[in-house]
Parts: C-alpha cells; sequence; structure tokens
C-alpha cells in the first residue's frame, strides 16, 4: 500500500506530494540508526562479555538457576553472551518490532532458540507469571539503555519499573554501576556556541541585546566527539569531580535529583563551560570498566577506543561567572528522568535542593539559531568576509533585500552605507514574494539593488539545501533593478574522496561479532540502505571525525545566482585517482570576484592528505557500500555523475569504483 505524504522541499521551498511506501518510515529508521557502530566497538563488546561471565559465575556459585533479563537487547547480542557463558534461560526485550526481527533471525542462526526468547515489547509492559511474557524473575539484569547523556534514553525508568516488576531483590547487574564526572572550564570556542559576542563593523560596536545576554540558552545538552576538541581550547577551572553514581543492581529512582562537588579554583578565569562523560563498571569490584573520557585523559591517546553512539557532554552554564585562584566553589548536577544540568555557586551550601525546572530559553535566539549557528555568526574571520563584500558593493543609495534565516548581514549593509532601504525575508521567502508582487502592497515599490544572503536557512541539511537562495533570487527576478548585485554571486559544489579514521564503521557491515553471526543485521540494513539512503549523500560534522584526502579537492557543478534557476538539468561527470570509503561534499560561495567563503574544507589538504574543517555547518558523505576499515592501494578511479534537478532541487549522484 502506498500514500501520498507532503514534505517540504527544504531547496526549492515547495511543499512536494510525493507517493511512499508504508515501509518509508521503516527503512529510514533502519537506515539511519548505526546499529553496526555498536557492534564495531570492540571495547564495549568485550567489556560487556567480561562482565556477564563474570555475573552469571556468581549466581552460579550461589547454586542458582541463572536467568538473564535484557533490555533492549538490539541483534541480541548480549542475551548470546549469556547463554554462552552459561545462563540456563534468557528472555531478551526489544521495543522496534524490526530489530526484535531480525534478533530473532540472529538468535536462530546461531543455535540458542531454546535458551532465549525475544519479547517485542516495551519492557514496562512485559508481564511476569505463568501465563505472562516471563515465566519468572530474572537474577541478572543485562541493559544497554545509556546514551551520551548516560540517562537520556530512560535508563533511570526502565531501571526503576524492573527492579519493581522483573527482577529478584537481589539480582546481578551488567553494567553494575555507572559514574558521572563533570569539569568546569572557561573555553572561549565553546563558549561562543552559547552566547552571541560583540561584533565590530566598521568602528561600530554591535552588542547582543540584554535579554539574549541574560538568557539561560538552550536546555538540551551538546553532545560532541570531545576528543576533537583540543586542550588548549579550554582551560580547567578545577579537577575531575565524581558528579554521582548509580547502582544498577539496586532499586533505582527515577525521581529528580541534585548532587555537589566542592573545590577549590585551580586558577582565576571565567567559569562558562561543563564538560561531561560517564563510566560504566561492569562488575561489583570495578575491576572491568568501559570509560567514555575524551582521548586526551589517556596517557596513550591512540588507545583510544573510537565510538560515535556514546560520546561526551558539554553544558553551558546559565550565565557565565568570574572565579578566582583559590576559591570555595560548589557545581551542582541535577537531573529529571531524561537529562542533566548543571549550575554553579561560589558559597558552601549543605542543602542543595533540585531546580524545579531544568534552565530553558527566554529570548527566542536559542530556539531560532542552533549551537553551530551561535558559533558560525560569533566567527570573526567570516564576519570580516561577508562585510569586506558588502563594503565593496553597498552604495549611500543601495536598496538591499537579505534572504537568510537569522542573519545579521541586514545590520552590517546599514551600518556600511545603506541609507535608504533594508529589507529582510526569512525561509518561505518564495511564498511571500508571490504574495507581495501580486498585492497592492507597497513593500517592493522600489527596484532592489543589492539581494545578498549568507545564504543560511534552518531547514537545510545536506549542503546544497542552500540553494533555496537561487530559487528565492528567481522568484523576486521582477523586483530587481536591472543592475542588480547578487551576493553571493555564484556557488560550488566541491567533492574530495576521503579515508575515515572511524566514521566507515558507521556503514561498515559487522559479519561477526565476538563470534557470533551477526550478518542478518547487516542484510536488513542493507535492504533498508537500498530502498534510497544508499543513493544520497547523508549530512555530517566532519570537523567531529578525521578523515584523510585520497585526492584533491575538485569543483563538479557552479551555480550562477546572477541568473534564474534555470529549466534544464545541470550535469557533470568525471574520474579521480584514488579508492575511498566515500566522498565528502561541500559548498563554496563566492561572494565577489575575490572573496570565497567555504562551507567546508577551510584549508588547503596538505600534503599528507590532512584536513582541516568548517565546525559550523555539516558536509555531505556519501558512503560506498563497500567501504571497510582498509582504503585498497590507491591504483582503483573513482569515477562520478553527479546532476542537478532544478524541479525537484535534488542533486542525483553516482559514484563508482573501477579497475584502470
Amino acid at each position: 500500500m502506498k500514500t501520498f505524504c507532503g514534505r517540504a522541499n527544504p531547496t526549492t521551498g515547495a511543499l512536494d506530494w510525493v507517493e511512499e511506501s508504508e515501509e518509508y518510515d521503516y527503512h529510514q529508521e533502519i537506515a539511519r540508526s548505526c546499529y553496526a557502530d555498536m557492534l564495531h566497538d570492540k571495547d564495549r563488546n568485550e567489556k560487556y562479555y567480561q562482565g556477564i561471565r563474570a555475573a552469571v559465575s556468581r549466581v552460579k556459585a550461589r547454586g542458582e538457576r541463572v536467568v538473564v533479563l535484557d533490555i533492549g537487547t538490539g541483534t541480541g547480542l548480549l542475551s548470546m553472551m549469556a547463554v554462552t557463558a552459561g545462563a540456563d534461560y534468557c528472555y531478551a526485550i526489544e521495543v522496534f518490532k524490526p530489530m526484535a526481527t531480525a534478533a530473532t533471525c540472529i538468535v536462530e542462526r546461531n543455535g540458542f532458540s531454546d535458551k532465549i526468547k525475544v519479547i517485542n515489547k516495551h519492557s514496562t509492559e512485559v508481564t511476569v507469571g505463568p501465563d505472562g511474557d516471563m515465566q519468572e524473575r530474572a537474577n541478572i539484569l543485562v541493559t544497554e539503555l545509556f546514551d551520551t547523556e548516560l540517562i537520556g534514553e530512560g535508563a533511570l525508568p526502565s531501571y526503576e519499573h524492573a527492579h519493581m516488576h522483573l527482577v529478584q531483590a537481589d539480582c546481578e547487574a551488567v553494567p553494575h554501576r555507572a559514574t558521572v564526572y563533570a569539569q568546569l572550564v572557561e573555553s572561549d570556542m565553546l563558549w561562543k556556541w552559547s552566547q552571541l559576542q560583540p561584533i565590530e563593523v566598521d568602528g561600530n560596536k554591535l552588542l547582543p541585546p540584554p535579554a539574549v545576554v541574560k538568557c539561560a540558552g538552550a536546555p538540551s545538552v551538546c553532545d560532541i566527539q570531545l576528543s576533537q576538541v583540543p586542550p588548549e581550547s579550554f582551560t580547567p577551572l578545577g579537577p575531575i569531580c565524581t558528579m554521582f553514581r548509580v547502582d544498577f543492581s539496586k532499586q533505582v529512582s527515577s525521581a529528580a535529583q541534585s548532587y555537589t562537588a566542592q573545590f577549590k579554583a585551580q586558577t582565576s578565569g571565567r567559569a562558562q563551560v561543563v564538560l561531561s562523560w560517564w563510566d560504566i563498571d561492569m562488575d561489583p569490584d570495578g575491576s572491568i570498566v568501559c570509560t567514555m573520557t575524551p582521548s586526551w585523559n589517556y596517557s596513550d591517546p591512540h588507545t583510544y577506543p573510537w565510538r560515535d553512539h556514546w560520546m561526551q557532554s558539554v553544558y553551558f552554564l546559565p550565565a557565565e561567572k568570574n572565579v578566582s585562584e583559590g576559591e570555595e566553589l560548589n557545581l551542582i548536577g541535577s537531573h529529571d528522568d531524561y537529562s542533566l544540568w548543571y549550575g554553579l555557586t561560589h558559597s558552601v551550601q549543605n542543602d542543595v535542593k533540585v531546580a524545579t525546572f531544568r534552565p530553558c530559553c527566554t529570548c527566542q535566539a536559542h530556539l531560532v539559531w542552533t549551537r553551530p549557528r551561535f558559533g558560525e555568526l560569533n566567527d570573526e574571520q567570516r564576519t570580516e568576509s561577508y562585510v569586506n563584500a558588502l563594503r565593496s558593493i553597498l552604495k549611500p543609495d543601495s536598496v538591499c533585500l537579505s534572504v537568510s534565516d537569522g542573519s545579521l548581514l541586514p545590520i552590517f549593509a546599514h551600518l556600511l552605507g545603506s541609507k535608504k532601504k533594508t529589507f529582510k525575508l526569512l525561509n518561505g521567502c518564495v511564498y511571500l514574494v508571490y504574495l507581495y508582487i501580486y498585492s497592492d502592497l507597497i513593500f517592493f515599490t522600489l527596484q532592489i539593488s543589492v539581494l545578498m544572503g549568507e545564504p543560511y536557512f534552518s531547514t537545510s541539511l545536506l549542503p546544497w539545501h542552500s540553494l533555496f537562495f537561487w530559487y528565492c533570487r528567481t522568484a523576486v527576478a521582477q523586483l530587481l533593478h536591472p543592475s542588480a548585485t547578487i551576493l553571493p554571486r555564484a556557488a560550488t559544489l566541491y567533492i574530495v574522496a576521503v579515508e575515515f579514521r572511524d566514521l566507515w564503521r558507521i556503514r561498515a557491515p559487522c559479519g561477526t561479532c565476538e563470534g557470533f553471526d551477526v550478518s542478518p543485521m547487516d542484510e536488513m540494513i542493507q535492504r533498508s540502505l537500498d530502498y534510497r539512503e544508499s543513493l544520497e549523500a547523508e549530512p555530517h560534522p566532519l570537523w567531529e571525525y578525521p578523515c584523510h584526502a585520497l585526492t584533491k579537492p575538485r569543483p563538479v557543478l557552479t551555480f550562477d545566482f546572477t541568473q534564474c534557476v534555470p529549466e534544464q538539468p545541470v550535469n557533470s561527470d568525471g574520474t579521480v585517482r584514488g579508492r575511498c570509503h566515500g566522498v565528502a561534499l561541500w559548498m563554496e560561495y563566492q561572494l565577489t570576484e575575490d572573496i570565497t567563503v567555504s562551507m567546508g574544507l577551510t584549508k588547503p589538504v596538505s600534503e599528507e592528505g590532512a584536513c582541516e574543517w568548517n565546525p559550523h555547518r555539516k558536509q555531505g558523505v556519501f558512503f560506498f557500500r563497500s567501504a571497510r576499515e582498509t582504503s585498497g592501494d590507491g591504483r582503483e578511479d573513482l569515477s562520478y555523475n553527479l546532476t542537478f534537478e532544478p524541479h525537484t532541487g535534488d542533486i542525483k549522484m553516482d559514484f563508482s569504483i573501477t579497475e584502470p
């Protein structure tokens, strides 16, 4: 059965009605799930296996029958580990039906059907008893319910319910406990992701509105690969603090709580940001530890086990505070059932009470601008490029129209001498412009002499989605003066073949994991990728994922904004040398004849292939189906064919690797 679905087109701005299979959302969910990343996490798998073996041995030593409850089983890997370790029976809970089906298939293929029962329910719906899903309560609780924030996937309510209804009072738990760590730091780089900084434009200092300065910011955690944040970009103001622990072998509470870490400031500075991560102990003694600590905390960073399903967290204090070396500080960590937040006090508090509500945005800016967008607006070098470009084209009688979301370009234009009029249209301008054209409004009685955009739109995910600017430019064509200046005047799509240090894992098949055949999961994911996703690029912030360029960056498509969107497709094809995991794609905007800004590579690729990426925008990545840990000898040819379809705004791409 198929159905018509209305989808907002991020490139054209139109509402497209497309015919979709009823299974489309199912395939998309699986294709983008990155289940393979967890199975490629050898450190995680080995630590879980060690912890499960130890737990089974402890229960057997008590002379008990070993019954395991595995909540969030996924592929059934942990259940198979438990049975292999000697468990008598295992109940494997998986709420996502496609994954539960795959787990059943994997369990059968590995010969464990008689000892593992896969239950396709949420754990809170599982029943125990003669006629229930489970015949008896379990005496070992195995879970993998964690996210980067530890509790963001509902771990606390799930554990709370399991202890009350599904496991025995003296059960073993793998993992046994979790410990959350935090460190207070000063970091201009990170703070720029949360607060708008003053901006200098031709001697004028633009200050953020007081409401923005006083705002606590976005309440959600900022999860990143903290190992890619250079240690020199922040200053620790205190030690790494143990904020709290959760013992999963005992009754767990999901009630809101607060914890305090007291310490003396190690140095004077501005307290702005809290860096946080967690460990899980797989056994009661804490001898089997899986840690999320960043690589720069390792004595040998090369031994750091990369993973993308669990990263590290950055929390922004509601307001920065000056602290002095030696000053007594209280770092207060609070959580509800799904999230954490932090606060800082100068005085000693013996009785810390949880904040009733998480800090949240009151200025609206944090609802409009994402954290990378804040960083982009605070990028002084980028601002200078736009200011210089505007300075070269503006005149006192310029009539300007800005087409971008939440852009400061209209303010820059006014300060640089556009004294007549500066208008601003946000996302959806195509429809607004048609309204203005065919109405009696006098909004556009003056012809536009400068059409400008960054371009930036909040609906853009992939680099070419910002071609929405081109469609807006086409829509307002009759409002433009014959000699109007368009900024940027053009955009060029670039590609470079890359070998990822680690990111390839999210798309590489697993085959076997810790000796178990999990290929049915590979097959399920590939079927979903082939449904559509394998033909498309996906967005990734490549500054977080180191890669090695195997070719020179190559411009493949150029879009001339001084002209309207063409009626016919624009095509480009060619060949470059080098086998790779995939291709990175990004846009570069030609603001003027001699000023260009890149949304991808910010520096030329080094002779060794090192890449430095724009941290404010996501780049596109087209993964090859044959991507593996090694990338060949580089003697293969990479052929490409890219076609821009004006009517849909899509860029269709085809890549192939052939022997020369």
